[in-house]
């Protein structure tokens, strides 16, 4: 048997012989472990939750929206103003090289009604241009038809959420449902988007042909003709989304008649840049989350020195014993590096199922995607024999350097 087996096979008799005492001091190694990988897995679904709202809104986007309007010398407000029209939206997709599509949309909180039953969502006046620049396909039903967006006709999409409130165990599509009091035939239910980046409910909407909420004043109070509250813009390209922007602002100018002094009355949101600063935030916020947990790494650590200093102190007379006889200062100190190293073994595999579990359970509550990276479990479990090991180190030393004598003699 080799010399490191033989430590080994001594480390494990020696842990035996205290189970309880073995057992709690990897307690604090358990815990940290556990910490550890729980914090990770539950900042990587908050991760993946924010790459998955990201990826409902649509890739390549650009949000144009108006500026602010001044009352009474007061500013009130990015978006107030009416200063984006349907017109401008076509000059857009018209003009500017590499727009795939630009959508113009209003929208208003209102009540809609089938029957006895009713809800207050939001109902937006779109083109299918903002499916388009979504992503955003249709569960059941048809599009609304060239000829039903140019006349405003009264047909409506539903979202899934407000369908399961009209509509429960029901198909929607053929029903009629009132829109401010004004009947809509129900003539397609869209796919479920589920929550937004800011947290609302993207399913609880309802969309009518522009044309038709423009008719009907649907959007700001008393609107301009043809004004719309955004304009979202989608580009065929991700390299565009960095040229695009000036393009468009030239346009806007020109077609708003502002001159080179004043200033934009409208403002421009390249939207990946919004989305990789949130996930880059929620990367941040994980970082320093795990390494506070690592802290308690560091505590379970110290632990093992504890123990292991006073195991020292309770088997001198034994260390002496194995010295007298021959033993090598370095056999002993193998010893108790390797006892160190098997409760930091044991800490590790017992912290990651206890971390992958409180990881799942929470996950579950919060309805996060947890998702456990196995360079997580690697990373947790190799910090934690190395803890174990730098701790150890001092305890083995010290009973390394025992005389043999002296031990023989301690009571």
């Amino acid at each position: 048997m080799t010399r490191l087996g033989a430590s080994l096979t001594t480390a494990l008799a020696s842990m035996r012989v205290h189970p309880l005492r073995s057992a709690l001091t990897a307690l604090g190694v358990i815990v940290g472990v556990a910490a550890v990988i729980s914090v990770m897995a539950i900042g990587e679904g908050a991760r993946l939750r924010v790459i998955a709202q990201i990826q409902s809104l649509g890739g390549n986007l650009l949000l144009i929206t108006p500026g602010s309007e001044q009352r009474q010398g007061v500013s009130a407000g990015g978006g107030s103003a009416q200063t984006l029209t349907f017109e401008d939206a076509r000059a857009i997709a018209r003009e500017i090289p590499g727009v795939m599509v630009s959508a113009p949309t209003v929208y208003r909180r209102t009540r809609i009604v089938h029957g006895n039953a009713n809800w207050v969502t939001t109902v937006q006046g779109i083109t299918n241009d903002y499916l388009v620049a979504r992503e955003w396909r249709l569960a059941d039903g048809r599009p609304f038809s060239s000829l039903e967006e140019a006349r405003g006709a009264k047909v409506a999409y539903l979202g899934q959420t407000v369908a399961e409130r009209l509509f429960p165990g029901a198909a929607a599509v053929g029903a009629m449902v009132r829109i401010g009091g004004a009947p809509y035939a129900v003539i397609g239910v869209l796919q479920a988007k589920g929550q937004s980046t800011a947290g609302s409910d993207q399913d609880d909407k309802v969309m009518i042909p522009l044309t038709a909420a423009l008719a009907r004043n649907l959007g700001p109070g008393r609107p301009r003709l043809g004004a719309v509250q955004y304009i979202m813009v989608k580009v065929a390209a991700a390299e565009r989304l960095d040229t695009a922007p000036a393009e468009i602002r030239r346009l806007l100018r020109q077609r708003h008649g502002l001159w080179a002094e004043r200033d934009d009355d409208f403002s421009i949101r390249n939207l990946a840049d919004v989305q990789a600063s949130r996930e880059a935030a929620t990367g941040v916020l994980t970082f320093w989350l795990s390494a506070v947990a690592s802290i308690s790494l560091i505590v379970g650590g110290i632990s093992i020195m504890n123990i292991m200093l006073v195991s020292v102190t309770e088997r001198t007379r034994e260390i002496g014993l194995r010295l007298a006889v021959g033993a090598h200062p370095g056999d002993i100190r193998r010893q108790f590096l390797a006892e160190a190293a098997l409760l930091s073994i044991f800490g590790a595999l017992v912290g990651l199922l206890l971390g992958i579990a409180v990881a799942w359970v929470i996950g579950g509550a919060q309805d996060l995607p947890i998702r456990v990276r196995p360079v997580s479990l690697a990373t947790a479990a190799g910090f934690a024999l190395v803890t174990g090991l730098v701790f150890g180190f001092y305890p083995a030393l010290k009973a390394s350097r025992l005389s043999p004598a002296e031990a023989l003699r301690s009571e």
